[in-house]
């Protein structure tokens, strides 16, 4: 399993690879994946993008996550903004690199590639601080909030609800930079720089939480 670090074209040419993974990990149909896609195309090009990928020996992708700084007129940023006090918004908002999506296909889960796909990505993130929202789950038993909360995430929101989706999330934010050694780093060989693609960009085959929205 090799774990790299994807520029935006990287991540764009292998968009169908993207949404099959968010789809397996977070169960959604197939109407609702359409238009995730969409939105994962442009997010490339939000300010302080970054993005890594999980990769097995033949190239195909186990798992990927991204995220950019937040700012006012993003949607997700938004809604969490207008949650928030005066005093929070000015400790979590005022210099953010918002965790978007973080993902594991459920095949590859209990290896320790979210953790390494995690810490990849905050380690070179922009801002001072950083935020994600999770869907609320019992944090004894769910992977992702073990997860975070081992990486030092602490609750800025609870049982909050976006619009247009029933389940409650959390919303959990940490400092930047992270220190280093945080958390268990994940059984690969180091974090590279996507290379050529053996597979091609599009000859993979058939391939936890993401906060952002139109």
């Amino acid at each position: 399993m090799r774990l790299v670090r994807w520029t935006p074209d990287d991540l764009v040419r292998r968009l169908d690879d993207v949404v099959t993974v968010y789809g397996e990990a977070m169960g959604y149909r197939a109407d609702l994946l359409e238009a995730r896609r969409g939105y994962i195309a442009t997010h490339v090009r939000r300010p302080g993008f970054r993005a890594v990928a999980s990769l097995t020996n033949d190239g195909r992708l186990a798992g990927f996550g991204y995220g950019y700084l937040g700012a006012s007129g993003q949607w997700w940023h938004d809604q969490v903004w207008r949650a928030m006090d005066q005093t929070a918004r000015r400790r979590w908002l005022a210099y953010c690199f918002e965790v978007v999506e973080l993902h594991v296909r459920p095949a590859a889960q209990g290896h320790g590639l979210g953790a390494g796909q995690l810490r990849a990505l905050l380690a070179t993130a922009e801002g001072d601080t950083t935020l994600l929202s999770t869907p609320e789950a019992d944090e004894q038993r769910s992977r992702a909030w073990r997860l975070y909360r081992r990486f030092g995430f602490v609750d800025l929101l609870r049982n909050f609800h976006f619009p247009g989706d029933e389940r409650p999330f959390g919303v959990l934010g940490r400092d930047l930079p992270l220190p280093a050694p945080e958390a268990p780093g994940p059984r690969t060989t180091g974090v590279e720089t996507a290379g050529p693609d053996p597979t091609g960009p599009e000859a993979a085959g058939p391939n936890p939480t993401g906060p952002d929205a139109p």
